[in-house]
Formats: structure tokens, sequence, C-alpha cells
């Protein structure tokens, strides 16, 4: 008897939500939904993202409380989180300004989810930050991470990763 695979366990941050209203990024964001909706993967998100999604445009607030009815999907950011994600900044990785997305990465880390989908190219989904992000996370003691765009997540190999 073959057993199942467990769902994938995603980490999503507030440009995913918002990407599925945007042409550009719609078409692989809807997707990502339809595999979370069949059972292929499964989201979470933080606090961080929640926040972010109240000062987004109405659609975007909606589609966030439909995802996220409750708090059981929603990650807090514990001392631990805010900690390492200070760490991110003062390494260099991310500048003060963009604390939030170092608290994504720290809230998701210290959680032990380890696949984060983002469509902020420029503070997350990139190799040089993902590679920052994980060389600290190495000194404190925390596994890798990657960071990803949901293309990535859903036109790869037919969705049989999934």
């Amino acid at each position: 008897m073959l057993k199942s695979v467990p769902a994938l366990t995603l980490y999503l941050d507030n440009s995913v939500v918002g990407g599925y209203f945007d042409p550009e990024f719609e078409k692989a964001t809807q997707r990502l939904w339809a595999l979370s909706d069949s059972g292929h993967c499964r989201f979470v998100a933080s606090v961080v993202t929640q926040q972010e999604a109240s000062l987004a445009p109405p659609e975007v607030v909606r589609l966030f409380a439909q995802t996220f009815p409750d708090n059981a999907n929603l990650l807090s950011l514990t001392d631990r989180a805010e900690e390492l994600a200070r760490a991110y900044v003062q390494a260099g990785v991310l500048t003060a300004k963009y604390i939030d997305d170092a608290r994504h990465v720290a809230i998701a880390t210290t959680h032990g989810i380890g696949l984060i989908v983002s469509w902020n190219f420029k503070h997350l989904a990139n190799y040089q930050r993902e590679s920052g992000f994980n060389r600290i996370n190495l000194v404190y003691g925390y596994p890798s991470v990657r960071i990803i765009s949901p293309p990535e997540l859903v036109y790869g190999d037919d969705n049989q990763n999934f």
C-alpha cells in the first residue's frame, strides 16, 4: 500500500496574496491557490503578513481572510524570531528599513517552515538574499530556507513534485 506524501507547507508573504489580483502575477498565483485547494500544499503566514494585508486593497484583505479564516495557520513573531530578524539586519542581509521582510524569513525559520514563497525579488526571492539569510541561520543553529516565487512551484515538472 502506498503512503500518501504530506502536503508541502508554504509560508506566504503578502506579495503572494496581492499577486492573486495583479495581472503580471495572477496566473501563477491563482494556480498556487488551486494546488492548495486540492490539498497539494498548505499555506501558513504570520502576524506580520496579516498586518501588511490589513493595509492592502479590499480584495486582498478579503482573500487573506478567506485563506486564513482563523489564527490556526498564522505564525507568531516570537522573541527568537525577532532576535534572528535583527541578526539579519546587523549582518547587512537587509537594512533596518526592511525589517518586516527579515521578520518573514525569521518567523518561517524559527517555526520550522523551510519554504517561503514571495514575489518580492528585491528583498527576498533572490540568490544573494537567500544565501545571506542562510549564512546567519547557520550561525544561529537554524536550518536553511528556500525563498522562491510561485512559478517555481506551479510550473515545474507538470506538478510532479506535488
